[in-house]
């Protein structure tokens, strides 16, 4: 990520900047990071967050309330308090991007440049986050982000449909069905959403289920889940949960003897079989 802060130099041209990794996602904004960070006249601010598996993140060590180390994925952490995707910076970090070598990982590792600063005497600070965080670079975590939005998003007054629903589906609760989908002889309950041009027919959606773009789920059910642009899911006789299903990803039951399971699966790929 420091890299990233090096490559961009030019274009921020010294200024003060945020820089947000995308799978973060946190509940009322980043202003009162920003706010915070130019009151302080703080060179740098890292945004934290107590988590119970630091391991998996920069760490920061905090005291007397302030920040006096940051290490990137320590395998015994000093502290619970994760850095955050979520950064505030001025000039000074450009020096610190530019002076730091390759970790052992051989990356330009963006801790390493909140050390450099440390060390050099200039301003850290941090807010903390008490509210609602997910960093959703794990399943689990993607899952959980999508279900809080679906849940906080979606109007509470009841469906919203801008596509087709027939006399023979139910839909209740916090649903939207985009234009161009249709839910034919189905059942939906919300939080979820149906994607433009997607078709549901003769299936059942369960509560926070994200439907892409031109989705067919055709005799199956799906809850708690998340589905890619163009995917389908075809006479699946077993009930599909918790799962991220990526763009064009086809699931159907098979007809041929002997009857057998058969997978074209991409890269950290994970399927449990009942």
């Amino acid at each position: 990520m420091a890299h990233v802060i090096q490559a961009a130099e030019g274009f921020l041209r010294g200024e003060p900047f945020v820089f947000f990794l995308g799978d973060n996602v946190v509940v009322g904004g980043i202003r009162q990071f920003v706010e915070r960070f130019e009151a302080r006249g703080d060179h740098c601010h890292l945004v934290l967050a107590r988590v119970r598996d630091p391991q998996r993140f920069g760490v920061a060590e905090v005291q007397a309330d302030r920040i006096v180390r940051v290490v990137e994925k320590p395998a015994r952490p000093a502290s619970d308090y994760a850095v955050t995707g979520i950064y505030v910076y001025d000039r000074p970090i450009f020096e610190a991007v530019h002076a730091i070598r390759p970790s052992a990982r051989g990356e330009l590792e963006i801790s390493d440049a909140h050390q450099y600063l440390l060390e050099h005497d200039f301003r850290v600070g941090f807010s903390e986050i008490t509210g609602w965080w997910k960093d959703t670079g794990k399943p689990e975590d993607l899952l959980e982000a999508n279900r809080f939005v679906l849940d906080q998003v979606l109007d509470a007054t009841g469906p919203v449909v801008r596509g087709q629903v027939d006399t023979h589906s139910d839909v209740a609760g916090k649903v939207v069905v985009e234009a161009g989908a249709k839910v034919i002889a189905s059942h939906i309950r919300g939080p979820a959403i149906i994607g433009e041009d997607s078709v549901v027919e003769h299936s059942y959606i369960g509560p926070s289920t994200s439907v892409g773009r031109r989705c067919v789920i055709r005799n199956s059910e799906l809850e708690y889940s998340i589905l890619f642009e163009d995917t389908q899911i075809l006479d699946a006789d077993v009930r599909i949960e918790r799962s991220l299903l990526g763009r064009e990803v086809v699931i159907r039951r098979g007809n041929s003897r002997p009857r057998t399971q058969k997978f074209i699966l991409g890269d950290q790929s994970t399927i449990e079989l009942c």
